[in-house]
């Protein structure tokens, strides 16, 4: 439907002074017709008055806006997105009354439409981030290549030989699973591809650590048979 009135009622319009900031400037010669708009399609409520065929009026109605009573015929209400203040003179305290009300139900409507917009703003955007916190856990893991916790080796003891620092190939393979991650895994930033290089070191060096617990224990076997076997 568009932009539709919804209120009308008729005053004359004035607007602060831009030098002085005190003294109400006339706009209309005479009384004439100030209206609430209602636009449906962006949930927006408007104050608009014409003269002729010059708008004196086009105020947009926010939650921060306040009407204010001056007198018992005059009303006003600061625009800071206009940047001036405007000013209605009616030819009743009725007329003002009404005119008050009006902008107090319609500057809550406009208050419960931002509220509204702003709760399918978060819910539009909490999927998202879900799924970008989602991307930050690695898919390597200990337990998704070796099984669960009962199925595991336990840790290398301390008389077990110590790990040699990573060699160029094990570095090499590093920086390629690092552009793999980048390419395959499409990594949004590259704090998530270090993420990943972190996690596959931590996995490669325990599956090393479990490989040296199996050569050891091997070890231990064949000096266990040669003893018996009195070779020792």
């Amino acid at each position: 439907m568009g932009e539709q009135p919804i209120f009308s009622t008729r005053a004359h319009v004035f607007q602060i002074d831009p030098n002085t900031k005190k003294n109400w400037v006339p706009t209309s010669k005479h009384a004439v017709t100030v209206s609430y708009f209602y636009d449906s399609t962006r949930n927006v409520y408007r104050i608009i008055s014409l003269d002729g065929s010059k708008a004196i009026i086009n105020s947009t109605i926010t939650p921060n806006m306040t009407f204010t009573k001056t007198s018992q015929k005059f009303g006003q209400w600061a625009d800071s997105r206009a940047n001036t203040v405007y000013g209605l003179g009616f030819s009743s305290e009725h007329h003002l009354s009404k005119f008050a009300e009006k902008f107090q139900e319609f500057k809550e409507a406009a208050r419960l439409a931002k509220e509204k917009s702003q709760e399918k703003m978060e819910l539009t955007s909490t999927p998202s981030q879900e799924s970008a916190g989602g991307d930050l856990q690695s898919p390597l893991t200990p337990e998704s290549i070796n099984g669960t916790d009962d199925e595991r080796t336990p840790d290398v003891t301390q008389n077990s030989e110590p790990r040699a620092e990573p060699t160029q190939n094990a570095l090499s393979f590093s920086h390629r699973h690092t552009r793999l991650c980048a390419k395959m895994m499409d990594c949004e930033s590259e704090k998530e591809c270090e993420l990943e290089r972190k996690t596959w070191g931590i996995v490669k060096a325990y599956i090393e650590s479990k490989s040296l617990r199996r050569r050891l224990q091997a070890d231990t076997n064949r000096r266990i048979r040669n003893k018996n076997d009195g070779t020792i």
